[in-house]
């Protein structure tokens, strides 16, 4: 549970040195109770004291790092049930599984395949990260050189499924180097795959066929001194896969349970005969609230609207996203190339900049911070005004560029025109399409 700021303010030197960066030992508890401090600020405190800080302000729910390299990630660590109380910090991990006896040409095309699924979306790259190999046979040999394959020749993570301590040792040690999540220690092999993972200091998966007997399996790999882990409450049902989601995180978040503060590993390919079904509780367990969801494959028209769906559940929506002040180049443009401008909320520079690249007419494109917000909204908030506009306009360079005075706005905002010719003696100020639709047209009809 979190501490007070005179809880905090107890286990501090009490120095007041203000190397810290305020005045007081005081003021720098309030801080670091309110989260506006990081505790490596003060140089005097106690290991003692950093230990119990740390472990006081540690989230409800673990953040476990998986894999490496590219796909690296991250799960957990959450610290709301709802995303408007706050905001959600680490997507939904996207997996899909494949048997560890698949032939070899059959995995390279897979792979081939899978790692080609990225979608660029505002700016972002939005693809799945992880491959969950399952031991289908006992064989130690094809489960290592399948999980190898795959470490070796894919951007993708890894999860190591297996009941087998020597296939799953196997296992690991093909793929060490990409920190694989090993599936799962039960009650009948914790002693096993916890000495395992703690060996290898890997993130490692509980399972139980409840929530409420993951508790003394947790407990136990704690007290082997095992942090890393994720649960599996054993669901494979719809209803009682939703149930345990919510029961979990709200134990976690409002009882404080430390035994169940971790994130979650679900399957949907074990709760459906076809991916179109899957894709459906994949959607639901996005929302409510795994950590890693695995698939039985990757098909683009199931991974792209989850991969959506994540985007909108872990945006913050206290912060739009926004593209940096500036200007961009569309296409090669030259000294006559037009020149337009708009805010920098990042849907809209994105659609922008997409349709002028749509018009094949090279050109010049001005962004101005707007605090991240829409032209309308940016205009009616006094953040797109005439004057204001027309001063970065001169302070941004663009006249170095080119030729003529010209500059098309955004036609919601014609009404800044006025204001911004006042500003930009010499400039003319052409009021563009409203829709970023019309762009093309606009441009070619110039």
């Amino acid at each position: 549970m979190a501490l007070t700021g005179i809880q905090i303010f107890k286990l501090l030197p009490k120095t007041n040195c203000k190397e810290c960066g305020v005045p007081t030992c005081l003021a720098f508890a309030m801080n670091l109770a309110a989260g506006k401090a990081e505790l490596d600020s003060c140089p005097y405190v106690s290991q003692e004291a950093r230990n119990q800080l740390q472990e006081a302000s540690a989230p409800p729910i673990r953040p476990v790092v998986l894999g490496k390299g590219v796909r690296k990630t991250t799960t957990g660590g959450e610290t709301v049930l709802y995303r408007h109380e706050k905001t959600f910090y680490n997507p939904t991990v996207l997996a899909a599984m494949l048997r560890s006896d698949i032939a070899a040409s059959e995995l390279s095309n897979k792979l081939m395949v899978w790692n080609a699924f990225q979608y660029e979306r505002v700016g972002l790259n939005l693809r799945p990260e992880m491959v969950a190999v399952k031991d289908v046979n006992g064989k130690a040999e094809s489960f290592a050189a399948t999980a190898k394959t795959i470490a070796e020749t894919s951007e993708f993570n890894l999860v190591l499924m297996s009941q087998d301590v020597n296939v799953m040792k196997a296992g690991v040690a093909a793929c060490k180097m990409k920190r694989p999540l090993i599936y799962a220690a039960t009650k009948d092999n914790v002693d096993a795959f916890g000495g395992l993972a703690k060996e290898n200091d890997l993130p490692l998966v509980v399972k139980a066929d409840s929530a409420e007997n993951l508790i003394p399996l947790t407990e136990k790999l704690m007290g082997m001194g095992l942090k890393d882990l994720v649960i599996d409450p054993g669901s494979r049902e719809i209803k009682n896969a939703l149930f345990d989601e919510i029961a979990i995180r709200r134990a976690a978040l409002k009882a404080s349970n430390r035994a169940l503060g971790f994130p979650t590993i679900t399957f949907p390919c074990e709760m459906a005969s076809n991916l179109d079904m899957e894709t459906l509780i994949a959607s639901m367990l996005i929302a409510k609230y795994a950590g890693i969801v695995v698939l039985s494959d990757f098909k683009g028209e199931s991974l792209f609207p989850l991969l959506l769906e994540r985007l909108n559940i872990f945006t913050d929506p206290q912060r739009p996203m926004t593209v940096t002040q500036g200007i961009y180049q569309i296409g090669t443009p030259n000294e006559n190339s037009p020149v337009l401008i708009t805010t920098n909320f990042a849907l809209t520079y994105f659609i922008v900049s997409g349709e002028i690249e749509g018009s094949k007419i090279p050109s010049w494109l001005l962004i101005k911070d707007s605090e991240g917000l829409s032209v309308m909204t940016a205009w009616a908030a006094g953040k797109f005004s005439g004057d204001d506009v027309g001063a970065f306009v001169k302070k941004s360079g663009i006249a170095d560029k080119v030729k003529h005075k010209n500059i098309i706005i955004p036609g919601y905002a014609a009404s800044i025109a006025g204001d911004m010719e006042e500003e930009l003696s010499g400039w003319k100020v052409v009021v563009g399409p409203r829709e970023a639709a019309h762009i093309p047209a606009f441009l070619k009809s110039r």
